[in-house]
Parts: structure tokens; C-alpha cells; sequence
């Protein structure tokens, strides 16, 4: 499984006006170029009556799909515009849908290209990136007299506790990134003297919270 990579947490949308031309930013996150196609059909079902909905979409953790689209806007105002702010921000597997309304007054190249990279920034920030992290799920089995110690432990360690079973023992199931298993698994052996048991249960990517992602 392939390491690290950005993409959206969800599908969001937000807006603006710039001289009456009404901009409204949708972006999705897309983990196939069907996805992203069928993300594009839907925000053009539900504008049909728009004057433009431009788009741009990266498809693949090392970005081997790339997409982009003017839809009738001057070449290189709008869909480029959209890439460069995916790009940027390092994002993929995701799809960012423009929708433009004309409002009467010219915007001249310059304006559109800042509109539609303000259209697709915008889209970004509602849906919010995130960093998708190689992760193990592992089932952990601690005696009944250590479960206090470890609960508490845990609470500082760099793993998410996603569901706990209390019955012959404490079973708990944990999330930890692979770059901190063996520090994890290490402090639990010393902390139950080697008495709690793991099993890894699969592998994964997983939205961990980043304060430093953008």
C-alpha cells in the first residue's frame, strides 16, 4: 500500500460574486476517474441553467490522472487556473467543480483566472484537506488488572481507541500510524510486562488530525 497523501474529508461547497457573475465552488473527494465523472454530472444536472461549470480533477495517490476543463470560458482562464490551485495544495483523489453565472459585466482574463482560482480555493477549504495516513487497525487484548494503566497510557500515545469489549478480557480496538507502531507496541509490552496481546487486524489510510495540514 502506497504511503502518505492529501485529499478532501468530505464533499462541501461554498461562494462569491464578483461583478454580478455569481461563482459557486464545489469539490468532492474522488477516489476513481468515474467518481470524479460522476461528481462533474451531478453538479451539471443540478446548474444546468449555468453559464460555465468549469472543473479540474486528480485522480491517483502519485496524481497519474489529471483533468481540466474551460467549458467555454477563454482557454486557460478557468480550468487550468483550478489544477494549479490543486497543485499546490498537493491534493488528489479528489474532483472541484466551478459553476459560473454570467452577470452581465466582462471580467477580462485576468478577473476569471482570479475568480476561478478563488472558486476553486474556497471549494478546498469547505471540504477541507486532509492527510490520509498508512495506518494499522489492531486488536489489543489486556487482562482485566493492567486495563487501567493502559486506558491511561493510551490517552498520550499517538494511537485512537476506536471500540472497547469488556468480557474475559479487555479487548480494544486501536488505530496507529505504521511510522508509530513499534514505539506503540513497544511501551505496551514494558507497560503489562508483556502480558497484552495484538493482532493486526488490516492495513489502511486514515484522515489522522494534522494541526499543521492546510
Amino acid at each position: 500500500m502506497p504511503g502518505d497523501y492529501k485529499t478532501l474529508g468530505q464533499s462541501a461547497h461554498d461562494e462569491f460574486t464578483v461583478n454580478k457573475s455569481r461563482f459557486i465552488g464545489y469539490a468532492s473527494p474522488c477516489r476513481t476517474e468515474e467518481e470524479a465523472l460522476a461528481f462533474l454530472r451531478q453538479i451539471r444536472d443540478r446548474h444546468k441553467d449555468a453559464t460555465h461549470n468549469c472543473y479540474a480533477y486528480v485522480i491517483g495517490e502519485n496524481a497519474g490522472i489529471m483533468r481540466y476543463s474551460d467549458d467555454g470560458e477563454p482557454g486557460g482562464t478557468a480550468g487550468l487556473p483550478m489544477m494549479e490551485v490543486l497543485k499546490a495544495r498537493g491534493v488528489v483523489n479528489c474532483c472541484v467543480v466551478v459553476t459560473r453565472y454570467f452577470g452581465g459585466v466582462l471580467l477580462g482574463a485576468g478577473g476569471l483566472v482570479r475568480a476561478y482560482t478563488k472558486g476553486c480555493a474556497i471549494a478546498l477549504d469547505a471540504a477541507q484537506v486532509v492527510r490520509m495516513q498508512l495506518s494499522q487497525r489492531i486488536l489489543l487484548d489486556v487482562p482485566y488488572p493492567l486495563w487501567d494503566r493502559v486506558s491511561h497510557a493510551m490517552k498520550s500515545m499517538p494511537v485512537l481507541v476506536e471500540d472497547t469489549r469488556f468480557g474475559a478480557s479487555v479487548e480494544a480496538t486501536v488505530l496507529v500510524r505504521v511510522r508509530d507502531l513499534e514505539a506503540a507496541t513497544q511501551k505496551l509490552t514494558a507497560l503489562t510486562d508483556a502480558k497484552a496481546e495484538w493482532l493486526v487486524l488490516d492495513e489502511l489510510h486514515y484522515p489522522w488530525p494534522d494541526m499543521n495540514e492546510a
